[in-house]
C-alpha cells in the first residue's frame, strides 16, 4: 500500500516590499520623482549652511527680522520637503539600508543647521519688553505676528546662545531610545507562526497580530496573544531600559529648560492648564462602572468563563464579521463626510484613490499602525497596514483621512508659519471622521440589519472604549512614571510592572483576568516615547463627539465652524480654536458626554443582543 502524506497549506507570510503592487503603495513623486532628484535637494539644503549667520546682531532692526524670519522659512520648507521623503521611505521598509542611510544623513545636516542658527532664539529673547513691543508693530511684520507671539511666550525657557547649541547638538542622542524602540520592534522581533481555525500558518506581525484577536475562535486568540507577548518578555529588561532611558531624557530637557516638570514642558506649547490633564483622569476614573459593565456583557456574549486581554478585539456580532476590500472602505469613508460638503468629499476621494495619497498594506519591515503624514502644500500621505477582515481598520482609514484632510485644508489657508496645526487638534478633526464614519453606517447599512446594527454599536463601544477610556489610563501612566523619575525613584522593569498592573486593575474591573505578561504591554506603546501625547486622544473624542453632534443636528453654521476649525491651522492656542468650534475642553461637560454615550450605547447592545 502506498500511503499519502496529506500536503499542508501553505504559510501566509508577510511579503517583501519589492513584492508589492505599486497601485496599493504611496505616490511620492509630487515630493521627489526619483531619488536622485531627493539628493539634489539635500544638497541644495546644503548650500543654505551659513546663510541665516549674517542676520546674527541684526534682529532688534524690523527689516533685517523680517528678511531673517523669510529665509528661515525657505530653509525649513526645504528641509521640512527632505523630511517628509526621507520619514515615508524608512516607514514602508525599516530594513531598507539606503532609505535608512537617506534619514540619518538628513538629520546630520538638519543638526548642523540647528546648530548654527542656536543663536538666534536668545537673540530675539534680549530684546527688552519695550524694545519688543515697538518692534512687532514694524508693517513688514505684520504676518509675522503669531509667530513671534508663540516665540516670546518661551523666553523664560529659552538658554544662552552656547546652551542652546549643545541643546541642538544632544538632539540626536535624546532620541535614540525611540529609534531603538522602532528598530527592536518592527525589524528585529520575530513572532513565529500561529495556526488559525482552517489549518493555515499565518505568520504573526503587528498587524497580523491585530487580525488574529479578531477571530471567533478562543484558542487562536489566545495563542496568537501568548505567542506575540512571549517576545517583548524575552526583551522586557531591554525594552524596560529603553523606555527608562527616554523617560530620563523627558526630565533632562525639561530641567535644562527650566519647566516645573516634563509634563509642563509637554503641556506650554498648547497652552493646556495641567488642571484639564488631571481633569481628564479623574472624570474618568468617577466613570469606571460602565466600562466594567462592558466587560462583564462582553464574558457573557463569548460565553467564556474569565475575559482575557486577547478576548477585547473580538467582535460579539459574529454574523456581521465581513471582509471589507480597501476600496470599499476608501468609499465609505468618503460618503461618510457628505456632511462637510462636495468639495471636501471631491479632494478626499481622489486622495484616497487614484491621487494614491496611501500606503495600503503590510510589508515586511513597514512600521506598524497607521499615521498620516504632510509637509506644507505637499499631498498628506497616508500610511496603512490595512486589513480586509478587521473592520476598526476603515475606521483607521476615517482617521487618518481626518488629520490628511486637516492638513490638506490649514495648509491651504495659512501662511506656512501658521499652517501646522498642533496634536491636540489633529486628534479632534481625525476622530470628528470616525464619528461621522459611525453615524453613516448605523443610519444607512445597520438601520434594519439588527445584528450588524448590534455590530457597529459595539464598535463605537470599543472605540470610546479605546480612545477615551484606554488612553486616559496610558495617560495616567505616563503621569506616574515620569513623576517617579523627578523624585528619583528607579526605573525598572518591576516598577514598570507594578506601575501598570495597579491601572490595570483600577480600570479594567473584577470581569477581567488580568495575566502577568499584560503588563508588559506598556513596554510595547510607540507613543510612550513621545510623552504626554496620549491624553490628546481622549480630548480629541470628547471634542470630535460634541463638534459631530452639531453637525449631524443639521446646524449649518456647525459646519461652518467645523470648516473654520480645519483651516485655522496653528494660527490660535487649540483650546481657543475649539471654543471658537463650539466646545469648551477646560470643562468637564464634553468628557462626560461621551462617557455618558458610552454607557448608553453598552445599555442598547445589552437590549439588542438579549
Amino acid at each position: 500500500m502506498i500511503q499519502t502524506v496529506a500536503k499542508s497549506a501553505p504559510v501566509k507570510k508577510v511579503p517583501e516590499r519589492s513584492e508589492v503592487n505599486l497601485k496599493d503603495t504611496w505616490d511620492l513623486s509630487p515630493l521627489y520623482a526619483k531619488e536622485a532628484d531627493w539628493e539634489k535637494g539635500l544638497e541644495e539644503l546644503r548650500e543654505q549652511k551659513g546663510r541665516m549667520l549674517k542676520w546674527k546682531g541684526k534682529l532688534h532692526r524690523g527689516e533685517d527680522l523680517t528678511a531673517a524670519l523669510e529665509e528661515e522659512r525657505q530653509i525649513d520648507l526645504m528641509a521640512e520637503r527632505l523630511g517628509q521623503y526621507a520619514h515615508l521611505r524608512v516607514a514602508e521598509d525599516g530594513g531598507d539600508g539606503a532609505a535608512r542611510d537617506r534619514a540619518l544623513r538628513l538629520e546630520h545636516l538638519t543638526t548642523q543647521l540647528a546648530e548654527e542658527t542656536a543663536w538666534f532664539m536668545p537673540e530675539l529673547m534680549q530684546i527688552g519688553d519695550a524694545e519688543w513691543a515697538v518692534l512687532v508693530k514694524h508693517p513688514r511684520l505684520a504676518e509675522w505676528q503669531g509667530k513671534l507671539e508663540r516665540i516670546r511666550r518661551y523666553r523664560p525657557h529659552v538658554l544662552g546662545e552656547g546652551e542652546e547649541r549643545l541643546m541642538a547638538l544632544a538632539g540626536p542622542a535624546l532620541g535614540g531610545p525611540d529609534e531603538i524602540f522602532s528598530q527592536l520592534t518592527n525589524v528585529d522581533f520575530r513572532f513565529g507562526t500561529v495556526r488559525d481555525e482552517d489549518g493555515s500558518e499565518i505568520e504573526l506581525s503587528h498587524g497580523t497580530f491585530a487580525s488574529l484577536l479578531q477571530r471567533q475562535s478562543a484558542e487562536v486568540r489566545r495563542t496568537a496573544w501568548k505567542q506575540y507577548y512571549t517576545e517583548f518578555e524575552q526583551h522586557a529588561f531591554s525594552l524596560a531600559a529603553t523606555l527608562a532611558s527616554s523617560v530620563k531624557g523627558d526630565v533632562f530637557r525639561a530641567k535644562a529648560r527650566k519647566y516645573p516638570s516634563a509634563r509642563a514642558q509637554s503641556l506650554f506649547p498648547d497652552r493646556v492648564p495641567e488642571k484639564v490633564y488631571d481633569n481628564l483622569v479623574a472624570t474618568v476614573r468617577k466613570n469606571l462602572k460602565p466600562l466594567q459593565r462592558y466587560h462583564r456583557l462582553r464574558r457573557k456574549v463569548l460565553g467564556l468563563k474569565e475575559l482575557k486581554s486577547a478576548d477585547l478585539q473580538v467582535p460579539l456580532v459574529a454574523a456581521a464579521k465581513r471582509k471589507t476590500k480597501y476600496e470599499e472602505a476608501a468609499d465609505l469613508v468618503t460618503m461618510a463626510c457628505r456632511p462637510l460638503g462636495g468639495e471636501y468629499q471631491k479632494v478626499l476621494g481622489e486622495g484616497l484613490g487614484k491621487a494614491r495619497w496611501v500606503d495600503r498594506y503590510e510589508n515586511r519591515g513597514k512600521r506598524s499602525g497607521a499615521f498620516s503624514s504632510g509637509s506644507y502644500q505637499n499631498p498628506p500621505y497616508i500610511l496603512m497596514n490595512y486589513r480586509e477582515d478587521v473592520l476598526s481598520d476603515v475606521y483607521t482609514l476615517a482617521h487618518e483621512a481626518g488629520h490628511s484632510m486637516h492638513t490638506w485644508m490649514s495648509h491651504r489657508a495659512q501662511p506656512y508659519q501658521d499652517a501646522h496645526y498642533p496634536i491636540l487638534l489633529a486628534e479632534v478633526a481625525s476622530t470628528f471622521n470616525e464619528e461621522l464614519l459611525t453615524h453613516h453606517l448605523l443610519e444607512g447599512p445597520a438601520r434594519e440589519d439588527k445584528t450588524l446594527r448590534a455590530y457597529i454599536l459595539n464598535r463605537q463601544i470599543d472605540d470610546i472604549r479605546g480612545t477615551l477610556y484606554r488612553q486616559v489610563m496610558f495617560a495616567e501612566f505616563e503621569r506616574r512614571i515620569h513623576e517617579a523619575e523627578e523624585t528619583g525613584v528607579a526605573l525598572t522593569l518591576d516598577f514598570f510592572r507594578i506601575c501598570y498592573r495597579e491601572l490595570l486593575e483600577a480600570y479594567l474591573g473584577e470581569a477581567m483576568e488580568i495575566e502577568a505578561p499584560l503588563e508588559l504591554e506598556c513596554l510595547r506603546i510607540p507613543h510612550f516615547y513621545s510623552a504626554f501625547y496620549v491624553y490628546k486622544y481622549a480630548i480629541g473624542i470628547s471634542a470630535a463627539m460634541a463638534l459631530s453632534d452639531k453637525v449631524l443636528a443639521g446646524d449649518g453654521h456647525a459646519v461652518q465652524r467645523v470648516h473654520g476649525f480645519l483651516k485655522s491651522g496653528g494660527s490660535r492656542p487649540p483650546l481657543e480654536t475649539l471654543r471658537a468650534a463650539g466646545v469648551d475642553m477646560e470643562s468637564p461637560e464634553p468628557v462626560e458626554a461621551a462617557l455618558a454615550l458610552f454607557e448608553r450605547r453598552v445599555e442598547e447592545l445589552e437590549k439588542v443582543l438579549g
